[in-house]
């Protein structure tokens, strides 16, 4: 009698002993196989935003090799005025877009107008100098925020809801038409945007485009007979024809950076399923072994 009540309270003792390290042991499975349902699910999202920015590349790359004969257009026009001296006031105009998940696209442009306007030495402008105060507008929310933080002074005119899809050039002309009734006075405009280098890289870039004065006041233009309006009506059509083709450009540039971002994201998913799916079989199996060593100790008990 009092042999059996020994192994009774032994076999009790030895299932709580067991209980204590098995509950653990299945509440970190349970929250390894939630963390792993989770990170599946990151991946399902991510390998279908990469499947969906694969595709709306081809569409913005066709759009960027139309938009490039405006570009080349004023060109020609800019070959006329290109050794005149420099414009003293500049007006900055920053290309980005209101989208994220795309990499550091926006933080490229923000970067290249912080370095332009505190005249270093890897600015995209060169060795012009730039005034500090210099005015900026940007178009997009992702580098309004990123400025209004390092550069908040210097901001005169946002725009948002711009490139949704392929950007138009109704668009550029709506961007070109509210600077020009901004009242900022200005010599040139500076176009920051990110350059579309190919389709796994770009880089940031600046293109000027000279105002209405420094047209006019321009030899080689004033050689030619023209109306009072002439050179304000084309400094005016040539800003639009550029912020045109650099905001389908910088498009062509987002949609890329969101393709390579999304499908790293989708390749550190796969790794991480992989780590956690063989720290949750290890577990498991461990799990399994002390309920085995469990029962074996128990029979060998009785």
């Amino acid at each position: 009698m009092f042999a059996r009540q020994s192994l009774a309270r032994v076999a009790t003792q030895s299932s709580l002993a067991a209980t204590k390290p098995n509950a653990r042991n299945m509440a970190t499975l349970r929250e390894l196989e939630l963390r792993l349902k989770s990170v599946r699910n990151i991946e399902k999202i991510t390998k279908s935003m990469k499947m969906i920015a694969s595709a709306r590349l081809a569409k913005a790359q066709r759009a960027m090799g139309a938009a490039k004969d405006y570009g080349v257009a004023n060109a020609e026009v800019f070959e006329q005025s290109k050794d005149e001296a420099p414009a003293p006031k500049k007006l900055f105009v920053v290309i980005s877009s209101d989208k994220g998940l795309c990499g550091g696209i926006h933080s490229s442009v923000t970067k290249a107008t912080r370095r332009a306007i505190g005249n270093l030495p890897d600015s995209p402008l060169g060795a012009t100098t730039v005034e500090s105060d210099s005015p900026i507008m940007i178009v997009g929310d992702k580098s309004k925020a990123q400025l209004s933080r390092a550069l908040p002074q210097n901001i005169r005119l946002t725009f948002n809801q711009i490139g949704r899809d392929v950007p138009t050039f109704a668009d550029a002309s709506a961007v070109a038409d509210l600077i020009a009734k901004s009242g900022v006075e200005y010599d040139s405009v500076v176009l920051v945007y990110n350059k579309f280098v190919s389709a796994i890289s770009y880089e940031p870039a600046a293109l000027e485009i000279r105002g209405a004065k420094s047209l006019a006041e321009s030899s080689k233009f004033k050689t030619y007979e023209m109306e009072d309006d002439f050179t304000k009506d084309l400094s005016q059509f040539s800003l639009a024809n550029a912020i045109y083709a650099l905001l389908v450009e910088g498009h062509a540039c987002e949609i890329s950076a969101r393709r390579n971002a999304m499908d790293n994201a989708s390749k550190n998913a796969g790794d991480m399923i992989d780590r956690l799916q063989m720290q949750f079989n290890r577990g498991r199996q461990a799990a399994i072994t002390n309920e085995l060593v469990d029962i074996i100790t128990g029979a060998s008990a009785l």
